[in-house]
């Protein structure tokens, strides 16, 4: 008989080690631990507790019951369907929010090309080194060839005149 907890521990060593996401033991834990304090919960209260009563029950921070709850959960595919009307699904993909792509910086992204485009090419190539290539005022002067007053003046002047047109 002690064969048997030996396969179920090398199965479970197994899938621990072998698991698609890497979640530390002791988050695991945490886990295991709220899902049984929530199934006694469930019991005593008649309902599902909420997350603040079973971070009580295991006197653990609510924050800390939420991640570890959150590190079990299994991966889902971005292209898994939520809802299928019969002619249209709506994918997870659907529901995810781009932060970094939105209208807005498109907008902004075409408005600045079009006023580095009423620059005349010494401002371009000063708004360029300084903003796009991060250079100093000090290293646009030397590669230009003037002082660093110079292209401070010019700068401003540049920035000033791109304003009339974002």
């Amino acid at each position: 008989m002690i064969i048997i907890p030996m396969i179920i521990g090398e199965i479970r060593r197994h899938l621990r080690d072998y698991n698609p996401i890497r979640v530390s033991r002791s988050l695991r834990d945490m886990a295991y631990k709220a899902l049984q304090a929530k199934e006694r919960l469930t019991n005593l209260l008649s309902r599902e507790p909420t997350i603040d009563e079973v971070a009580k029950e295991l006197e653990a921070d609510r924050g800390e019951v939420i991640m570890a709850l959150d590190a079990i959960q299994d991966p889902v595919s971005l292209f898994e369907p939520v809802y299928h009307d019969g002619t249209d699904a709506l994918f997870v993909m659907d529901q995810v929010s781009d932060d970094k792509n939105t209208d807005n910086s498109w907008v902004e992204s075409i408005a600045l090309s079009e006023a580095l485009k009423k620059l005349s090419d010494r401002e371009k190539h000063i708004i360029d080194l300084r903003f796009f290539k991060g250079r100093t005022q000090m290293e646009v002067a030397e590669e230009i060839g003037i002082s660093q007053a110079q292209v401070s003046r010019l700068e401003k002047s540049a920035l000033k005149n791109m304003r009339k047109y974002i």
